[in-house]
């Protein structure tokens, strides 16, 4: 088997590159400014150690040695993010004659730094989203527990990260880094939503929260929930619209609802109960409920002793 495989590499190998000059999937300057997934995946994981030293650096730090880790660990994302910023602009500028280069590196470091600005507002985020699933679950033993473990919060935190990135509008990096969030929690958050503070998906399995979502502080949902658009036939037409709900604040969603469109707003303080599926606005302190449906049971052949 390998003989023969050698013997027909010359042609296999032809055949595939010239399959990828068809469809343009190589062309060296143009893969040459494509982001890294696994550095993408490798800053998620040094922004975690950065927010929760105590749980995923590794190493025991005191008083003395915090502000040497904490630089060390900023200057090495700072480094990585950089790099791949610089090659996701290089990637939204190359069909631009007579781009220049270094003007795309200095714009690259101008958003890295930008986004380096932002890390301690996300931890505080953070800090809060714990806090809420804290308080939200009476499953949870300690905050230890939830950092550790609760696949919400990972996506969470993913999340926050790449909604700043897309406010700075990086092309690429922030749907990468919440597709792989994706991919591990079964969560998928679009950055470019907006969620509020003291945010908590208590099981989290099959939410969805589209582009346009935006939700208020204090708010919690359940496994299954859907925050979509009512209809995407119209394609790219719909770019830069609002598509998705608009969720106010101190507003709990129970699982497998669906709650679609731009102009539907679920008002503050409210309660949806489970397998609601909702396309209008509902007002402030409304409790939503389905209908139990009739539950039928039909007897066995088997018989019954008395």
């Amino acid at each position: 088997m390998t003989r023969e495989f050698n013997q027909c590499i010359t042609t296999l190998t032809a055949d595939m590159v010239e399959s990828y000059h068809k469809d343009d999937a190589y062309v060296a300057h143009v893969a040459s400014a494509l982001p890294s997934r696994n550095e993408i995946i490798s800053i998620i994981n040094d922004m975690r150690e950065l927010f929760y030293p105590k749980h995923f650096g590794g190493r025991e730090l005191y008083n003395c040695t915090i502000q040497y880790f904490v630089g060390d660990l900023l200057m090495r994302i700072e480094e990585k993010i950089h790099k791949q910023i610089r090659l996701s602009l290089m990637r939204k500028y190359e069909q631009q004659p007579g781009h220049d280069v270094q003007e795309i590196a200095d714009e690259a470091a101008v958003i890295s730094c930008e986004f380096m600005k932002t890390l301690p507002k996300i931890r505080a985020h953070m800090v809060m989203d714990v806090q809420a699933a804290y308080d939200g679950d009476p499953a949870a033993a300690d905050k230890d527990q939830i950092i550790f473990s609760y696949p919400g919060v990972f996506a969470m935190m993913v999340y926050r990260i790449a909604h700043e990135l897309h406010l700075l509008e990086v092309p690429l990096i922030p749907r990468m880094m919440t597709e792989y969030a994706h991919t591990r929690t079964g969560i998928d958050i679009n950055p470019g939503a907006t969620i509020g503070k003291y945010f908590f998906m208590d099981h989290g399995t099959g939410i969805v929260i589209g582009e346009t979502t935006v939700i208020g502080d204090y708010v919690k949902l359940y496994q299954g929930v859907t925050l979509g658009a009512l209809s995407t036939r119209g394609g790219q037409d719909l770019r830069g619209k609002k598509r998705h709900p608009t969720i106010e604040d101190n507003v709990t969603i129970y699982s497998n609802v669906s709650i679609l469109g731009g102009e539907t707003t679920i008002g503050h303080d409210s309660v949806i109960g489970g397998n609601a599926f909702i396309t209008e606005s509902v007002p402030p302190y409304s409790k939503v409920s389905i209908k139990n449906p009739e539950l039928q049971v039909e007897a066995g052949g088997g018989c019954w002793n008395e």
